[in-house]
């Protein structure tokens, strides 16, 4: 990461129906049921093989639920400021989103979100939900403000005092 860059950790987006903890139970409860299925299976069922298909696919479901949740790899969710561009990556399976400063036509600080209005793109809502703290949000409001001031880009700031 470049000297003059700041990144800024965002916590995941709770956008799943079933919480971490859960997904963790769920897979398991699958994990103990196939072997369960395997130790008591001596061989009568010429199906068995199933049973360990369904146990790999279980520990790859819960490898995915860690992966995705746990900063297994580093930081995974973030915000960054570079050298004219903005960087918001919102996970590991999800790609970046690059806001150079030359597209950016206005930036917007509303109470809950900050909103990137591009030329060609439109508008893309980067939300302070998944910024922790008021140490780490009152970083992103300046690094913000900072961006806009370096590269011109009129900035409307509806924000209250954090």
């Amino acid at each position: 990461m470049p000297a003059n860059s700041t990144r800024i950790r965002l916590q995941p987006a709770n956008t799943s129906r079933i919480p971490f903890w859960g997904q963790i139970f769920i897979g398991t409860i699958w994990i103990a049921y196939t072997l369960a299925l395997i130790f008591t299976d001596s061989g009568l069922n010429d199906m068995h093989f199933l049973h360990y298909v369904f146990l790999v696919f279980s520990l790859v479901y819960l490898g995915y639920v860690l992966v995705h949740n746990a900063p297994v790899f580093g930081t995974q969710s973030y915000l960054e400021f570079t050298p004219g561009y903005i960087v918001h990556k919102a996970g590991l399976f999800r790609p970046k989103q690059v806001f150079a400063a030359e597209s950016i036509t206005r930036l917007e600080m509303a109470p809950r979100q900050v909103r990137v209005h591009t030329k060609e793109e439109g508008t893309y809502a980067l939300s302070l939900r998944e910024v922790r703290g008021r140490k780490r949000k009152r970083q992103l409001l300046d690094q913000v403000r900072a961006f806009a001031t370096r590269y011109q880009i009129p900035l409307v700031d509806a924000q209250a005092p954090v």
